[in-house]
C-alpha cells in the first residue's frame, strides 16, 4: 500500500493547528541515523520543568479510538468486525493506524480525515524493527534469543492479517481496498509496518496505558542518567513532557526519554531495531523448553501451564540467576506427586485441575512452594538446574555454530550496516550472559550434588536401575 510522507519540518505546523504546546523545545531531524529527536530551543531548569503538552483528545488510547470511530463508519465497521480483538489497546491502535494509512493511499475516500491522518505521514516509510528486515538480516540473529522471538512475531502477524481477512472480508470496501486480488493492495509487509509503527512509538502512560503521544514519541531514547525528560498526565488528563529532577539543559541540547531502562538487549532491538552502543551487558534473556514426548503427562502440563513455556536467565549484580513456573512442572511428575485431573463442573463443562498431593494448584506459581516444602526438595532443584543448564548448553551450540554462516551472510548478504551492528552486539552480549550462566550453572549444580538427599536419592535410583551412574545427573 502506498504511503505519502510529509518532511519533519513540517510537524511544528501540524503541531500548533492541534494545540500542542511546546514550551522551549523543537522537533527537527537528528545526526547520524536516530531520524528525528527533540531538542530545547532556549535553556530548561527545573525552575520551568514543562517542556511539552498534548491535548488528551490527541493521545491515541484504546478509548480514544474508539472515540474516533463515533464519527466514522469505516473505523468502526473494522473495529466492531474484529470483536475482541480491538478492544485491546494493541488491537485497536493498529486497526486504527492502518485506517490512517488507507485513508492516504486512497486520497482521503476511506475514512474521516483526522489529526493521525496526517500525524502518519511524518513517520518514517520503514521502521527497522527485526519484523521488516529481510531474510539475510534475519538469519544474522540465529542462535540468539531473538530468533525464535522473531519467528514467532512474524507468525502471529500472519495470523492477526488473516483474521482480519476473515474478519472484514464481507464488507464492501475492505474487500475493494483490502483484499480483492485486482484492487485490493493490503499486504502482510504494510500491516508489519503498522505494528513497528506502534510498537517503537508505544508509552505506557500514567492513567491511560498503552498509547500513542504525538510529539513525545520523537523523543530518543537515553538510559539511566543520561534521561533529561519523563512523560506524565497532568490533572487535565494530558500528556506533558517534563525535565527530570537535578537536570539542566543548554540551548540545542537533545531531549530524551528513557524506552526502559530495565530492558534487556533482545527486547530493545525486538521493540525498537535498537541496542545503545555503550551497552555492555544483554542482562537478560528467555530460551524457550519443550516437554519431553515420553513425559506421560506432556499434553495435560502445556494445558496447565500459565506461562511461557521457557524460563527467563538474567543478572542479578555480579553472578546470573533465572526464574519460571513452567521449569518445575517440567521437573515434577506422577511418582513424585503431582497430578492433573479431568474434572466436571456443574455447569458441564470440563476442565484440567493440576494438585500436588491432594493440593490444588490455581497458580501454578505456588508449585514451587510446594516443592519448597517436600523432603526431595534438593533433588528437584537439582532436576531444574541440569533442565536449564542443558539448555543454556544448547543455545551456546547454536550460537556458535551458526557463526560460520552468520560471517558469510556479512560478506555476500544484502545487510543494512545499522542492523549488521545491533544484531552482531546482541550475538556478543549473549554469548558472554550464556557462557556466565553455564558458570553458576555448574557451581550450583556441584553444591547440590554434595546435599545428603541428593546422594540418598541417587543411590536409591542407581541401585534400583544398574544401568544409571551419577554422571547422569551431573
Amino acid at each position: 500500500m502506498h504511503r505519502q510522507t510529509l518532511p519533519i519540518d513540517q510537524l511544528g505546523a501540524w503541531a500548533r493547528l492541534n494545540n500542542v504546546e511546546f514550551n522551549g523545545v523543537k522537533i527537527m531531524a537528528s545526526q547520524g541515523d536516530k531520524g528525528s529527536g527533540l531538542v530545547t530551543t532556549a535553556e530548561r531548569s527545573i525552575d520551568n520543568p514543562l517542556l511539552m503538552t498534548i491535548p488528551n483528545d490527541l493521545v491515541l488510547s484504546l478509548e480514544n479510538v474508539w472515540v474516533y470511530a463515533k464519527s466514522d463508519k469505516h473505523l468502526r465497521q473494522v473495529l466492531e468486525a474484529t470483536g475482541d480483538y480491538s478492544r485491546t489497546a494493541r488491537g485497536a491502535i493498529l486497526i486504527f493506524l492502518l485506517l490512517q494509512v488507507t485513508n492516504g493511499a486512497t486520497g482521503g475516500s476511506i475514512g474521516v480525515s483526522n489529526p493521525f491522518s496526517e500525524y502518519v505521514k511524518f513517520l518514517p516509510l520503514r521502521v527497522p524493527l527485526p519484523t521488516t528486515w529481510n531474510e539475510s538480516e534475519r538469519a544474522i540473529v540465529t542462535g540468539t534469543s531473538l530468533e525464535a522471538a522473531l519467528s514467532a512475531k512474524l507468525n502471529g502477524l500472519d495470523r492477526e492479517l488473516n483474521l482480519l481477512k476473515e474478519k472484514t472480508s464481507s464488507i464492501d470496501w475492505c474487500q475493494k481496498c483490502w483484499w480483492d486480488a485486482a484492487s485490493g493492495t493490503l499486504t502482510l509487509d504494510d500491516w508489519k509496518t503498522v505494528d513497528a509503527m506502534y510498537r517503537s512509538r508505544a508509552l505506557d502512560l500514567p492513567g491511560t496505558g498503552h498509547s500513542m503521544v504525538p510529539c513525545i514519541d520523537m523523543a530518543n531514547h537515553a538510559s539511566g542518567g543520561s534521561t533529561s525528560a519523563l512523560y506524565e498526565t497532568d490533572g487535565d488528563g494530558n500528556a506533558i513532557l517534563v525535565l527530570r529532577e537535578g537536570k539542566d539543559l543548554a540551548p540545542n541540547d537533545e531531549v530524551t526519554i528513557t524506552y526502559g531502562d530495565e530492558k534487556g538487549a533482545c527486547e530493545m532491538l525486538f521493540s525498537y531495531g535498537f541496542i545503545e552502543s555503550t551497552v555492555k551487558s544483554a542482562r537478560e534473556l528467555f530460551l524457550d523448553l519443550s516437554i519431553p514426548d515420553d513425559d506421560p503427562l506432556k499434553l495435560a502440563k502445556k494445558a496447565v501451564a500459565q506461562s511461557a513455556p521457557g524460563f527467563r536467565l538474567f543478572l542479578r549484580g555480579d553472578s546470573t540467576d533465572w526464574e519460571s513456573s513452567f521449569v518445575w512442572l517440567l521437573c515434577v511428575n506422577e511418582e513424585d506427586g503431582l497430578e492433573i485431573k479431568l474434572l466436571q463442573k456443574n455447569d458441564g463443562e470440563r476442565e484440567l485441575q493440576a494438585s500436588w498431593k491432594d493440593k490444588e494448584i490455581t497458580d501454578m506459581s505456588n508449585l514451587v512452594k510446594l516443592l519448597k516444602l517436600e523432603p526431595l526438595w534438593d533433588v528437584f532443584a537439582l532436576r531444574a538446574i541440569i533442565t536449564c543448564q542443558n539448555r543454556v548448553e544448547q543455545q551456546l551450540f547454536r550460537l556458535e555454530g551458526s557463526k560460520n554462516s552468520v560471517d558469510e551472510l556479512l560478506i555476500i548478504g544484502e545487510v543494512d550496516n545499522d542492523i549488521r551492528a545491533n544484531a552482531m552486539q546482541l550475538r556478543h552480549l549473549e554469548e558472554i550472559l550464556l557462557l556466565h550462566a553455564y558458570g553458576d550453572f555448574e557451581t550450583k549444580k556441584s553444591q547440590i550434588l554434595d546435599s545428603p538427599v541428593v546422594q540418598q536419592y541417587l543411590g536409591a535410583t542407581m541401585a534400583s536401575n544398574p544401568g544409571v551412574s551419577e554422571d547422569d545427573f551431573s
